[in-house]
């Protein structure tokens, strides 16, 4: 994830969506307060932050997949806001303070903590550790500012990932590109499900897919997919749009190769439309498992008629690749 996405994702909401003015200096002022507290802290910093914005970073519980997350009423909560540097004083710094001292004295408040931010550095700081990378045997990844020269038999995606998943780096990513590679033949035609970053649908068109149909749930991941396919020169041949698999979704009709790599808990729940996609002769790879989720994946997919040819580990993730018996063909509309 990138930059400030960080402050607003899974269990973190932001009262204020307004963005904050470019090259400014800003103070950052968190707080730890147990629940009863939130509401107070947040009336006092929307007071005095830019555009009375607030972002309350509730703890969660979730498994190691990222599935059946739930807030943990057990723990505290962060509360921030921004403020201009320049437009506040030490003054009011202490007004916040004493205010905070007296919520105190009702339920647990913390000390307030102030922090200098620039928000070139929100924006850039992650970039420091996003480099060009080898994901497959013959696929490298690289982020727009960083050059790279690919060897005759590499191909290099372009990826800025945004504010969307899908770097490259994460194990089930690499192991889908790994499969993918192995199973990707010239003039094929591919469907991937849940593309998030679009990394996955690119590498595909870069690797000899005709074309390649996408799909995700979420807007942003819909919006990073189509700047990245346009980036990489394949705009013309990976068609992406917000929604699903089955009937009443995007794209209709069978594929040569399937990729889908999410959790193991939404695998399941699609794998009807997931499976009702793999041409006779096709194949498909399925990511985002984690080692204890894959039994329950694998009866699923067993169940559906395909034909289970191989997995493959890195850490605790696992992936997976089926295929449908029949002649390999290049897949219906």
């Amino acid at each position: 994830m990138s930059g400030v996405e960080a402050a607003f994702s899974a269990g973190h909401h932001r009262a204020d969506e307004s963005p904050l003015t470019d090259g400014a200096q800003w103070l950052e002022l968190a707080v730890e307060v147990d629940h009863e507290a939130v509401e107070p802290v947040s009336e006092l910093f929307a007071r005095y932050g830019y555009n009375q914005g607030v972002v309350i970073e509730e703890p969660f519980r979730q498994d190691p997949d990222g599935d059946n997350m739930a807030i943990d009423g057990s723990r505290p909560v962060w509360v921030r806001t921004f403020v201009s540097a320049a437009d506040t004083s030490p003054d009011v710094l202490d007004e916040i303070r004493r205010t905070l001292w007296h919520l105190g004295r009702l339920r647990h408040v913390g000390d307030l903590n102030v922090t200098s931010r620039r928000e070139e550095d929100w924006a850039n700081a992650w970039k420091a550790h996003y480099r060009v990378h080898r994901v497959g045997r013959r696929v490298v990844i690289r982020p727009p500012w960083h050059a790279y020269a690919p060897t005759f038999d590499e191909v290099a995606v372009e990826l800025d990932p945004g504010m969307a998943f899908g770097t490259g780096l994460h194990p089930s990513t690499k192991l889908c590109v790994i499969a993918l590679e192995e199973e990707i033949r010239p003039g094929m035609r591919v469907l991937d499900v849940g593309t998030g970053s679009g990394v996955l649908a690119i590498a595909a068109v870069l690797l000899g897919a005709t074309a390649v149909d996408a799909v995700d749930i979420e807007p942003v991941a819909v919006r990073a997919a189509r700047e990245n396919a346009d980036r990489n020169g394949v705009a013309d041949r990976v068609r992406v749009e917000e929604g699903s698999v089955g009937l009443g979704q995007p794209f209709a009709g069978t594929y040569d190769l399937v990729l889908a790599n999410i959790i193991a808990r939404i695998l399941i729940e699609l794998a009807p439309g997931i499976a009702a996609a793999v041409a006779p002769g096709g194949s498909l790879v399925l990511g985002g498992i984690i080692e204890s989720r894959e039994p329950a994946v694998r009866r699923v997919f067993d169940a559906e008629g395909l034909m289970f040819q191989r997995r493959a580990q890195i850490e605790d993730w696992v992936a997976l690749v089926y295929r449908r018996q029949g002649d390999a063909g290049n897949g219906g509309r």
